[in-house]
């Protein structure tokens, strides 16, 4: 499918946000052209990428959401920590916590990289592996600075692509 032609689907839509995500949209050859197409043409545009590819050329209008892989994940040797010099105002860093050990090791990840200094920061339960209400007390405890969040697409579709 075309830049051109994605433009025109998400036109078809009446909205004025997008958020190019789903799978590593800065794996796709034609990604950052997409991101700059659709900020040229007025939309507010997000991007949710897993941190595994340097975000240094994602066009400046550009909200970036960029994830930290926590050790349950088994990803953790993928995150780019050279990406924090690329954040800019707005951006956010994700955390995906599924157990105890994941909370602990992004507690002290955010501590030890000054995280609040670079980014608003998120982070989302596991929807498989912990309750919301978990995660939520454990912020709560610690007064940690970050914002939970549900992985909402979970609870509306499950895991149904393309939503």
């Amino acid at each position: 499918m075309s830049v051109h032609t994605i433009v025109e689907e998400v036109r078809s839509f009446a909205v004025n946000r997008v958020t190019v995500t789903g799978g590593e949209p800065l794996a796709q050859p034609e990604c950052l052209s997409l991101l700059k197409t659709l900020c040229d043409e007025n939309f507010m545009v997000s991007i949710e990428t897993s941190g595994a590819l340097l975000i240094d050329k994602i066009d400046p209008r550009v909200t970036t959401v960029m994830d930290l892989k926590t050790p349950s994940s088994g990803e953790q040797h993928r995150n780019r920590y050279e990406n924090f010099a690329h954040l800019r105002d707005g951006d956010e860093i994700k955390f995906v916590v599924s157990d105890r050990a994941d909370y602990d090791w992004a507690k002290a990840t955010i501590a030890e990289y000054k995280l609040p200094e670079s980014a608003h920061l998120l982070m989302s339960p596991n929807h498989e592996a912990l309750h919301p209400r978990a995660l939520g007390e454990w912020i709560l405890a610690d007064r940690l600075p970050v914002r939970l969040q549900v992985q909402l697409h979970k609870y509306l579709w499950g895991d149904q692509p393309g939503r």
